[in-house]
């Protein structure tokens, strides 16, 4: 489901901005101009209306709302706080272009950072709007009771992303319902059951499959259900929503791994929930395509003309080199950089942009498409460029836009939840056939040296990928192996800080990257600080955020440890 058709009927509606961040509590009570009022809305079509509004913000960008200071950190797809800041990937470009990012990524965090406040409106925006679709459709009496449960279970999917989103970052976050009405709520009280409890109902609520693409379903509750069970280290009901995923015969891994990140297998069997994209819609400037992530082509020379952000670090690309049996050099990998006679993974060469390798039809990547080589190195993101000719029609550099839909949760992401939720559980085996399944599929496609895609024996690269095939026996050495094999399959979609985190390796880890990568990268990294537990285990909650949560001069926010 594209935005262009997800959107239809709705796109002349300026919906109520949140009042929450407001420059002054006047305007907490003032009625919000442009808004339709419950009398227009209050129908199926207009609820409906409400909700897609809600869905709208997936991607992070809100063009009309024009409050925040940049869309990059506001990205749907995390690529700063979750892949920038871990050791797959560095911010990229050049120095001090999008300092406020090469900041963070130093470990140079401050509250009043920018960024940190344009993820914390987008976020809390998102759930504003979901729980104005709530009390706009409780407020209208006759509706249809299948209508209502459906736009109720999606609304408290919603609900609960945006929540987790934030809880990710900050942890310490305020859970808003339709219940409330005072918008300076406090961050005292746990949010991850209400997070869980919310996807609980929508998993109930919702069907296994919907008529339009791109809604929620009762398998994408039960996905997220299973990863706010991993943070919330209960293993057995991760285990337990997660097998109701693998079980519902619903989803299946896709034959190429390329397939999940193309406009051509989007909305496919592993697309369980996506940032849904478009380009050419209509739009004056592109803005349904991957808005947020437009910086994240290579630059100069390459076809795509700017403009080198989210460039793969050194240490990722080692990560996917091979020993003689095909399978992962987890203590060993970063020992040597890759040379082309290297076996590797051939998940690498879709995932990254290397020099003499195709860039799938793009042509040969040469050193002339990285912005500042010395900088931050010589790799490029790779993992969701579009064909030729796919990408926008308009808006300033419009061969950054891309239609290609971005993943928050996909059938690969649960088989390796499940995997370790079963490792956590004792049962081994279980986690090694599931682990397997991921790399049985890695070697389904391989970059060729005409550009396109084919079978791993005449891949353009000396690719080897194998399964276990001996017994998992030790629960540390396969906890090792499931995680590994998770940043294999996830690089770069914005998930492995927060992993680190929740596994609680993010000090041993990056510290040990920082230390090894700096040598490579001298000129961009030796200002960098180190991670240090527990300042770093949560972001830093807005400065901002917290003097709007005054009451009577108390802020209800507390800003977290160390900060």
């Amino acid at each position: 489901m594209k935005k262009n058709r997800f959107l239809t009927g709705f796109s002349a509606i300026v919906f109520a901005s949140m009042l929450l961040f407001a420059c002054s509590e006047d305007f907490l009570n003032a009625p919000p101009q442009g808004a339709l009022d419950a009398g227009t809305l209050g129908n199926e079509a207009g609820i409906d209306a409400s909700l897609i509004s809600a869905y709208s913000l997936l991607d992070g960008w809100a063009e009309s709302w024009g409050s925040i200071s940049s869309p990059w950190p506001a990205s749907g797809s995390n690529w700063i706080w979750g892949s920038v800041m871990s050791d797959d990937a560095h911010k990229g470009s050049e120095a001090g272009d999008q300092g406020n990012s090469e900041l963070i990524e130093l470990f140079q965090w401050a509250p009043g950072n920018p960024y940190f406040d344009d993820k914390f409106k987008i976020l809390y925006e998102g759930i504003s709007r979901v729980n104005a679709t709530i009390n706009l459709m409780n407020g209208v009496e006759g509706l249809d009771a299948g209508f209502a449960s459906g736009i109720m279970g999606q609304a408290q999917f919603l609900r609960a992303h945006y929540h987790f989103d934030a809880y990710k970052m900050w942890g310490n976050i305020p859970y808003y319902t339709e219940a409330d009405a005072d918008f300076r709520k406090g961050n005292d009280v746990a949010a991850l059951p209400l997070i869980i409890a919310d996807l609980e109902a929508a998993a109930n609520a919702l069907p296994l499959t919907q008529g339009q693409v791109g809604r929620a379903t009762k398998g994408a509750a039960q996905a997220y259900l299973g990863k706010a069970h991993l943070y919330d280290n209960n293993f057995a009901a991760a285990k337990t929503a997660l097998d109701a995923v693998v079980n519902s015969g619903v989803y299946s891994l896709a034959p190429c791994f390329k397939d999940i990140f193309s406009t051509a297998g989007e909305n496919g069997s592993e697309h369980i929930f996506s940032i849904q994209a478009s380009a050419n819609d209509g739009t004056s400037e592109g803005q349904n395509a991957n808005f947020g992530d437009r910086l994240n082509f290579p630059h100069g020379g390459s076809p795509f003309g700017c403009c080198g952000f989210h460039q793969p670090t050194q240490n990722l690309v080692n990560a996917y080199k091979v020993d003689e049996n095909g399978l992962p050099m987890f203590g060993t990998f970063n020992e040597a950089e890759v040379t082309a006679d290297d076996a590797v993974d051939p998940r690498l060469d879709i995932t990254v942009g290397r020099d003499d390798i195709p860039y799938f039809t793009f042509g040969m990547h040469t050193p002339a498409w990285i912005r500042a080589r010395s900088f931050s190195g010589p790799f490029s993101p790779k993992k969701f460029a579009y064909e030729p000719g796919e990408e926008s029609a308009v808006g300033w550099v419009n061969t950054q836009l891309s239609p290609v839909n971005m993943p928050i949760i996909r059938y690969a992401d649960v088989l390796l939840m499940l995997a370790e939720a079963e490792v956590e559980l004792g049962n081994l085996e279980r986690a090694r056939e599931l682990t397997n399944m991921v790399r049985a599929r890695a070697a389904g496609c391989t970059q060729q040296a005409d550009g396109s895609l084919g079978p791993i024996e005449s891949g353009v690269a000396n690719y080897v990928v194998s399964t276990y095939d001996d017994a998992w026996t030790n629960a540390s050495a396969a906890r090792d192996a499931v995680r590994f094999e998770r940043r294999l399959e996830l690089a770069l979609e914005g998930h492995r800080f927060f992993d680190l985190r929740r596994w609680g390796i993010a000090q041993e880890v990056m510290n040990k990257y920082l230390d090894e990568e700096t040598s490579r990268r001298p000129a961009y990294l030796t200002p960098a600080g180190r991670y240090e537990s527990p300042k770093n285990d949560l972001y830093p909650l807005p400065t901002v955020q917290i003097e709007l949560s005054r009451v009577e001069g108390a802020a209800r926010l507390q800003q977290n440890p160390g900060f």
